[in-house]
């Protein structure tokens, strides 16, 4: 007997069926830009979001660090346009990184940059 209701099975249904017509390239950028969001809210970069105690480098690091691997990885596959706006984003989110940290890290060890070179 299944311990979902015919309710959640049809929803369940429907949700695999809207995701079947999703392009790789929309999930694979949609998953982008829900790390550089976060990883610029937790850069300050957000409206008061140093303010509101919402900065967290520690954080911004694994988001940033993350979403280089995702770009990296992604990039022979997803095309040019796609890659150049995702390796500018990424590269934007490693130089606030690098501003907003009282000791930067050393060129070539921020985050992410084990995969994409030294950013400055």
């Amino acid at each position: 007997m299944s311990d979902t209701t015919p309710d959640e099975d049809g929803q369940a249904s429907a949700a695999l069926r809207d995701i079947s017509e999703v392009a790789a390239v929309e999930v694979v950028t949609t998953a982008a830009v829900h790390l550089m969001s976060a990883a610029a809210v937790k850069c300050g970069l957000a409206e008061d979001a140093a303010a509101g105690g919402h900065r967290d480098l520690g954080e911004a690091r694994v988001l940033i660090s993350s979403l280089a691997g995702l770009v990296t990885a992604a990039a022979p596959d997803i095309g040019d346009t796609h890659a150049r706006a995702l390796r500018d984003g990424l590269r934007s989110l490693q130089l606030a990184f690098r501003e907003a940290s009282e000791h930067p890290d050393p060129l070539g060890q921020g985050p992410g940059e084990r995969l994409t070179g030294p950013v400055s």
